[in-house]
């Protein structure tokens, strides 16, 4: 079983088992059982696909909400630079900045800010270090998911780099430490554009503990920043980001900082499987790094984001063409040791059969000729996205072939003649007399 967290879950009560979702997961995680979709846990990688697909809004993502960071003496907002692509070109990062710390934050630490640290480290990295071609960037916890549920042979690829939203978070618990603040009174909070995030959070990949405390998302405190924002016009100048870090919130953002690199930016979680799929049958030749999103522009575009994504693209855009901010000296990172991964991550074996191989093989063989006597529509009609998915519940107990409503109707058929058949037939021992009867 899958111990981890998942912060997307399922509203059955609003679900009308549309089968719509199950037709987006990336990793097939979705069945629709007795007129209710249901979320296999140890495939879904949250990335959100489903939530931002459900018409009836059955799938929620689980979040902090604005109140929890009252739990804490002096808690400190890490905003995505996603954010600040939701409120139109006529509002400022230092206005959003400021409306952050009336809203309630003791302190605001730009996760842009972090991003741009982050870049510098990778692009050393690479420069520095034999690495698997092509690289991949471990910013995006949904991409790093489905690598470990459906491309394992891709992990030593991965950067083990931490993400800007784990190094902005050090950052600020590193700088508070130093102004003498308790630690135990310090409450770290990503403002989020998705939920895999807050799952990043529950369950680190590459550390053992996350630095952040709790992920509100953007979402959740659009409305009541929208109303502070709109009250204050003079602000002072707090920003410390360029628009390089603030790039981020776009596709592409974090590949251009990386000179003389070779490199592939892809948003979209269906987009992402398909170049991974390239690179594991060793065609994606060239490419030395790549950048993948799972949501479609890329962070501006998560499921928890409020405004349309390509608004928020064209306005993180504009940011990126004005006039850049002087950054404040990085804080010294000698040989970026500190931001490396602690732990390195496993393949999660989701989609073996079973653990004897002998009676996986003999699954894979069953598994092989139900998808050969299935249709092959693929419509979902059986509650499964695919008729190999349905094929493999079927060997795995978890359903029948006669869900499939063409198999359904075959066997009907079947039983019908059979019927009809049958009425025809008298017993031996009934006479020509008694047959005239009838």
């Amino acid at each position: 079983m899958n111990s981890y967290f998942h912060s997307v879950t399922l509203d059955k009560e609003l679900c009308r088992g549309c089968t719509n979702c199950i037709k987006r997961c990336p990793t097939e995680a979705i069945r629709v059982r007795e007129g209710k979709a249901k979320i296999i846990d140890v495939r879904c990688i949250d990335c959100g696909e489903c939530i931002r697909i459900c018409p009836h809004h059955a799938k929620l993502a689980l979040t902090d909400t604005l109140e929890s960071i009252k739990k804490f003496k002096y808690p400190v907002a890490l905003p995505a630079p996603s954010l600040y692509g939701q409120f139109g070109s006529e509002v400022t990062i230092n206005q959003i900045i400021t409306g952050l710390l009336e809203l309630g934050f003791y302190k605001v630490e730009e996760v842009a800010y972090g991003a741009e640290l982050v870049s510098r480290a990778v692009e050393d990295f690479l420069q520095h270090n034999y690495f698997p071609k092509p690289a991949i960037s471990a910013a995006c916890p949904a991409v790093l998911r489905l690598i470990q549920v459906k491309f394992p042979e891709l992990i030593n690829h991965i950067i083990p780099i931490k993400a800007p939203m784990e190094t902005a978070a050090a950052l600020a618990r590193e700088e508070m430490q130093k102004e003498g603040y308790p630690s135990k009174e310090v409450g770290i909070f990503f403002i989020s554009p998705c939920a895999a995030k807050v799952t990043a959070v529950k369950n680190p990949l590459g550390t053992s503990t996350s630095a952040v405390d709790g992920v509100i998302g953007i979402s959740e405190l659009f409305g009541p920043l929208s109303k502070i924002i709109k009250k204050r016009q003079e602000v002072p100048n707090l920003r410390k980001s360029t628009a390089a870090g603030v790039s981020w919130a776009v596709t592409g953002g974090e590949s251009r900082l990386l000179r003389d690199i070779r490199y592939l930016a892809v948003d979209g979680i269906v987009d992402v499987s398909r170049v991974f799929e390239e690179v594991v049958m060793g065609r994606l030749i060239g490419v030395e790094f790549i950048e993948g999103l799972a949501c479609v522009g890329g962070c501006v575009g998560g499921p928890l984001t409020v405004e349309n994504p390509f608004m928020a693209k064209a306005l993180i855009n504009s940011y990126a063409k004005a006039k850049q901010v002087k950054l404040p000296e990085l804080p010294p990172h000698p040989d970026w040791q500190d931001l490396l991964w602690e732990n390195k991550i496993k393949p999660l074996d989701v989609l073996r059969l079973d653990d004897d191989m002998k009676v996986a093989m003999q699954k894979m063989e069953a598994m092989e000729s139900l998808q050969q006597a299935l249709p092959g529509l693929d419509c979902g009609s059986c509650g499964a996205p695919t008729c190999r998915a349905l094929a493999e519940d079927i060997v795995q107990k978890q359903a029948d072939e006669v869900d499939c409503v063409f198999k359904l109707r075959e066997k009907v058929t079947e039983l019908a003649e059979m019927m009809v058949e049958l009425s025809s037939k008298m017993p031996p021992s009934m006479g020509e007399k008694d047959k005239q009867k009838r």
